[in-house]
């Protein structure tokens, strides 16, 4: 009779979302449930339906409906989370895909741009780059997909980071609707967001636990439409580091990253089939300012082949802006001298590379060999950046034989974040079957090109206790993280007072916990 009870109430508030919202707007097929069930690390339970509100309006009413029925509301952006950040482990649940949010208002008097919650960076950015405008933090290399409502909503680095910061840093005041159905402002109207008390920042880096954000409010500063890229090798972690750090500390360039041997040779060096290479011949030569530098630049990249891949055990890359091309030389030119006693200078072509196709296809999902993927990260201070990667290394050196056997592998990524923060990132991969989430992201033509896997339990069982003794092993040395979602510990680092704060703005804002529940531990 419950069984029966609840699956009726499940019915009355699907058919009710479909009144509310219009047939094309509710997706209750199986095929669908089951891909966005799924993030692209873990399967969740199926969602009861999955709706895509077109206006804020049409959000708030279906906001509504699934609070006077008691069921659990989750927010999405682009899809490409991989910490369970809107992966719902029970099922049951609506699931609200923002991605028909899309507006862009651009306000050149005041320069700021306001961008639908469903907004990807790359669309921002094309919008923004025919007016002359950037926002300072303009996306993360997956911005191709991701939006700004789930970047706002995760924390994230990479495009502007190491000269802007993360992009919770980017925004001014976010519209976001609770789960009673009220639209909310963070900000005050005023032309800064720091008036009072950080309103904003609650909603940053929430994962959606405390409402559904439908449009956020960003700086803009002038395009700058000169750059130079530049690229240094370090035999040891500790040069390398120490190389970031420095480069971070003079702040300079626009965007720093960092590769190690393996994910340079494997994730990054897999682009080599010959349509790959001539967008990014064709993206090279339209973005250089000067079209003789940028066949100049095209010939380097040939000679150095895949050399520039395999300089050294670390790699450091480094996209340098400028008004023109003589601040950008001379910022270069700081740089280097600011990295000499730390690398050697090697061929540009990654960053190059990066900077004509800053949102590349989300080919990454799956391994350079076709293998399950999920990076970890963490976000550590100085002086915890080398002891980390010295028990990181420690851990994996007892755990080789285990992984050899299983076909368990990984490559490292870095990042900064401003001056004191340095982001280890961990690329791990592990051959297993792909999700529906792969098979509906990466599309029939280019899997038929990839290994098929057959599903593999015991390497997935590994994979997925190997991912958390290493986010043990960062946590020991005090780190923070980003899309925290269901993935990474947050409240047992909050001292007993900031615990009880949380829950209170949680209940304030989400009385009855439907929204997106279990989210940073609430």
């Amino acid at each position: 009779m419950m069984a029966t009870k609840t699956k009726a109430t499940a019915q009355m508030l699907v058919d009710a979302l479909r009144g509310a919202l219009g047939d094309s707007a509710v997706v209750t097929d199986a095929a669908s449930l089951d891909y966005y069930a799924n993030d692209v690390y873990r399967t969740g339970g199926a969602p009861l339906a999955v709706i895509r509100p077109a206006t804020v309006e049409a959000l708030q009413q279906a906001v509504r409906l699934c609070s006077d029925a008691g069921v659990a509301m989750v927010p999405r952006g682009g899809g490409a989370s991989y910490t369970d950040g809107y992966v719902l482990p029970e099922g049951g649940h609506v699931l609200f895909d923002t991605g028909a949010l899309d507006t862009i208002v651009i306000d050149e008097a005041n320069a700021t741009v306001t961008a639908g919650a469903g907004v990807t960076w790359a669309n921002l950015k094309t919008a923004l780059d025919a007016k002359g405008f950037r926002t300072p933090f303009w996306g993360p290399f997956s911005g191709i997909a991701a939006t700004v409502g789930g970047s706002l909503s995760q924390n994230t680095v990479s495009h502007g980071t190491a000269a802007h910061g993360i992009s919770a840093q980017s925004v001014l005041s976010m519209d976001v609707v609770l789960a009673s159905g009220e639209l909310v402002s963070t900000g005050t109207g005023s032309a800064v967001r720091n008036y009072g008390p950080d309103l904003t920042s609650l909603f940053t880096g929430d994962c959606g636990a405390f409402g559904i954000k439908v449009a956020a409010r960003l700086p803009l500063i002038g395009l700058r439409n000169h750059f130079e890229c530049l690229s240094f090798a370090f035999d040891d972690f500790a040069a390398f580091h120490a190389g970031s750090r420095a480069a971070q500390l003079a702040g300079i360039e626009d965007s720093q990253f960092g590769l190690d041997l393996a994910l340079s040779q494997g994730q990054i060096g897999r682009q080599d089939g010959i349509g790959a290479k001539l967008e990014i011949a064709a993206q090279v030569l339209k973005r250089a300012p000067n079209k003789l530098k940028g066949v100049a630049q095209l010939l380097r990249m040939a000679i150095a082949g895949e050399d520039a891949m395999r300089a050294g055990a670390y790699m450091l890359h480094f996209i340098v802006d400028g008004a023109d091309a003589e601040e950008a030389a001379l910022r270069a030119k700081q740089l280097r001298r600011v990295l000499s006693t730390h690398g050697r200078e090697i061929a540009n072509s990654i960053p190059t590379f990066v900077k004509s196709l800053p949102f590349a296809p989300l080919f990454n999902i799956l391994g350079p060999g076709g293998e399950r993927w999920v990076p970890i990260h963490a976000v550590l201070a100085h002086d915890q950046a080398v002891a980390f990667d010295t028990a990181f290394k420690a851990l994996i050196a007892a755990r080789k034989a285990e992984m050899d056997k299983l076909g368990v592998w990984l490559g490292n990524m870095f990042s900064p974040v401003g001056s004191t923060g340095f982001l280890y990132e961990v690329a791990l991969y592990w051959p297993d079957a792909r999700t529906a989430y792969h098979e509906r992201t990466l599309g029939a033509e280019y899997l038929g090109g990839q290994p098929d896997f057959k599903a593999d339990p015991d390497s997935r069982a590994y994979a997925d206790e190997l991912k958390n003794a290493i986010i043990a092993v960062m946590q020991d040395h005090r780190a923070a993280h980003f899309q925290i979602g269901r993935a990474y510990p947050y409240q047992v680092r909050l001292a007993p007072q900031m615990q009880s704060l949380l829950g209170a703005i949680k209940r304030e804002l989400d009385p009855k916990g439907l929204m997106n529940p279990g989210v940073l531990g609430l």
